[in-house]
């Protein structure tokens, strides 16, 4: 028997949405990771070139860092001959800025919003 609101359905569905969310959370929390995402949000490349980028980490270090933005689906890799092409995965991403980011964004707004109303809201000189 299930506890709560929902059915059992929902809270796993829910349970899954926060491990996804955790998963993406490690991944970006690592600088290495980051620099390689920004490398893929200009264009696809494939593993040797993105290891290449990273002269001061050996191939099987950076290798692991892909693996752990794709178990994140924060990257998408596709075999092209004897190369494998990676992409930037978007959406995760998105998803973490709709739950989390926006809604928090749009509250400091309204907050600061209101208080310029009352006239006490900080303006700069």
């Amino acid at each position: 028997m299930s506890v709560g609101k929902g059915t059992g359905a929902q809270q796993d569905s829910g349970a899954d949405a926060d491990a996804r969310d955790d998963a993406v959370f490690k991944a970006l929390a690592n600088a290495t990771r980051r620099r390689i995402l920004d490398l893929l949000r200009a264009e696809p490349m494939t593993t040797g070139a993105v290891a290449e980028a990273f002269p001061d980490l050996d191939r099987t270090t950076v290798l692991q860092h892909i693996r752990v933005l794709e178990r994140a689906e924060l990257l998408t890799g596709r075999r092209v001959g004897k190369t494998r092409v990676l992409a930037l995965a978007p959406l995760p991403i998105k998803r973490i800025h709709d739950r989390w980011i926006g809604d928090y964004a749009r509250a400091a707004v309204d907050m600061l919003a209101m208080l310029d109303d009352e006239g006490t809201a900080p303006h700069a000189d």
